[in-house]
């Protein structure tokens, strides 16, 4: 087993369980550092017996992020939030990241990897951008050989994008367009950003440096959605929703406890969220982009009305 630590802070969230996966495959031993040690102990089977343990910190408490981060070789940063409930932007993307690099420097960190996402952008209209944008310069500012790494929507088996739309296509007749459905989006397999954190921890190359990483192909929201209908075998109207329109909407639905739309996200929809031409991507970690049609049959087939066995159009619900 490799000898040296790596402390995870979110490791028990969606990209967090198969980043954990991953540095438990390579060796590494696991500090995984969140706010409810508890909710993350189905991860202990992913390692051998003491190579994943629990702290509790709260990456708003500098004190906390400290404490976690002692005796660590390396620090993941992987801590997002899309909507604000209990946690605000702030706390969390910008003051959080802060309190994570510069722990890392005081401790003598060696590699320190910072997950943010493509969009972030200190000039957005949105919350939720500014905030990874003040992250990532707070990250660099303390920390200037941490490799940051910018993800597009991220899709697999537990994902808040695919599963969320293929569950709404359950029950309603009408799926929304926002904004006509133009906005492109480039998903990236969460097997392949694990991938990436891990290279980027141990690559020398990397140090220093911010990737932005997608699939292979680009699509729009209308294909996207039109590719999770295909693939559970539902018809649904897809209804153009001008901006102005999602908004109000957004206005009500980000007032419930877990919101399906937010103001914020309306404002992010306006945007692309795909890898600059010029980024350095997966490629140059060394990766092969892993398509969304290679994987998601693999989980989104308990959406489909007859099963995981109606593979064809025949047998596939039109319901």
């Amino acid at each position: 087993m490799n000898t040296k630590l790596v402390t995870i802070f979110g490791g028990s969230g969606f990209l967090g369980r198969h980043t954990v996966r991953a540095l438990a495959k390579a060796g590494w031993r696991i500090k995984i550092a969140t706010r409810h040690p508890a909710r993350g102990f189905f991860l202990r089977p992913l390692g051998t017996v003491g190579q994943i343990d629990f702290v509790k910190c709260d990456v708003a408490e500098a004190d906390s992020v400290a404490a976690a981060v002692a005796g660590a070789d390396a620090v993941i940063n992987l801590t997002g939030i899309l909507f604000q409930k209990g946690q605000t932007f702030e706390d969390v993307q910008a003051t959080g990241a802060a309190n994570i690099a510069q722990a890392a420097t005081a401790a003598g960190v060696t590699s320190l990897v910072h997950v943010s996402a493509i969009g972030a952008d200190a000039e957005s209209d949105s919350d939720y951008a500014v905030t990874k944008a003040q992250g990532e310069q707070a990250v660099r500012e303390a920390f200037p050989n941490a490799v940051i790494l910018r993800p597009s929507i991220i899709f697999g088996p537990e994902d808040g994008f695919f599963n969320k739309f293929a569950g709404m296509a359950r029950f309603l007749p009408v799926l929304p367009l926002v904004g006509g459905g133009h906005t492109r989006f480039q998903p990236v397999f969460v097997g392949d950003v694990a991938a990436a954190i891990v290279t980027s921890l141990i690559s020398p190359a990397a140090r220093g440096r911010s990737f932005e990483l997608g699939g292979p192909s680009i699509y729009s929201f209308k294909e996207l959605l039109q590719m999770i209908l295909r693939e559970t075998g539902r018809k649904r109207l897809l209804a153009p929703l001008p901006f102005a329109l999602a908004s109000v909407q957004a206005a009500f639905l980000q007032l419930l406890p877990n919101p399906i739309l937010t103001m914020d996200q309306v404002k992010l929809l306006k945007k692309d969220n795909v890898v600059a031409p010029t980024a350095a991507g997966l490629a140059d970690l060394g990766i092969t982009p892993t398509s969304a049609e290679a994987v998601i049959p693999s989980y989104l087939w308990r959406f489909r009305a007859k099963g995981e066995y109606a593979t064809d159009a025949s047998q596939l619900s039109q319901s």
